[in-house]
């Protein structure tokens, strides 16, 4: 079912022009929802391939997101983003989204090495929040890629962006954008310091959980790496150590105020 879409007031758009421009933009949408299948089928790939030949797989979950007509026309206006094809297609890189969760850091980088190897995957711009965090806390491995979709008549370079996050991240970033969501621009501050807390709270589950990961493979490759003695910290101790790298005297952990 086709929804009207409401142009911003701040436009003086003809019909006829109005007309033509949702033509343009369902024969775009249309390409753009094929990139996003093709990306989908390489990760799908990729996700089979580790499931039924290797031990282990890298990716947990992979979903989609095509923006919506009165989101593009929005963020056109917000951005000044002329409200042409070649605007749309040259200055907005989130049309098509999709998203790879997985389990450990190492694993998005090893996901996102093997899809840019792959030749008809051309990476037009990679932004690394893991390595280079948001302000907020925000952590999460961007990929700008341009894909070629197939149809009947021509071949089409469509543009796609690729999120690569831990669950972690995910959960964090899933929790932000509800607070920036409900408040808008004027998330109150101690919700704001919540985030950046919990944000170096997941960052720090994501380098334990790695850490264990890492030694249990590496039991696994040679057995004489157990240690049975006592040098290793029990799990209580392992806990305490984590909690210890959490300042909960921190007025940020009590975004109320507490005593």
């Amino acid at each position: 079912m086709t929804h009207p879409v409401a142009l911003p007031p701040a436009w003086s758009v003809e019909p006829a022009q109005v007309r033509r421009l949702m033509h343009d933009l369902r024969r775009m949408m249309l390409s753009y929802k094929f990139g996003i299948d093709e990306v989908m089928t390489k990760i799908s790939i990729l996700r089979d391939e580790f499931r039924h030949i290797h031990d282990y797989n890298p990716i947990e979950h992979a979903g989609s997101r095509l923006k919506s007509f009165e989101s593009i026309l929005a963020k056109a206006q917000r951005k000044n983003i002329p409200l042409t094809l070649a605007g749309i297609r040259g200055e907005m890189f989130d049309v098509a989204g999709v998203r790879v969760t997985c389990s450990f850091v190492s694993d998005i980088y090893r996901v996102r090495d093997m899809l840019v190897a792959q030749n008809d995957l051309t990476v037009v711009e990679e932004r690394d929040y893991i390595a280079h965090p948001k302000a907020n806390g925000y952590k999460s491995l961007h990929l700008i890629v341009r894909i070629p979709v197939y149809l009947s008549d021509r071949v089409e370079d469509v543009i796609v962006e690729i999120q690569l996050r831990t669950i972690a991240m995910d959960f964090w970033a899933s929790l932000e954008h509800k607070i920036y969501y409900k408040y808008g621009q004027a998330v109150p501050r101690h919700l704001t310091d919540s985030l950046k807390l919990a944000a170096d709270v997941a960052w720090s589950l994501d380098s334990s959980m790695e850490r264990i990961h890492d030694e249990v493979k590496a039991i696994a490759v040679d057995p004489d790496l157990v240690v049975h003695n006592d040098t290793r910290l029990r799990p209580e101790e392992m806990l305490e150590a984590f909690m210890r790298t959490v300042d909960v005297t921190d007025a940020a952990y009590q975004p109320f105020g507490g005593k």
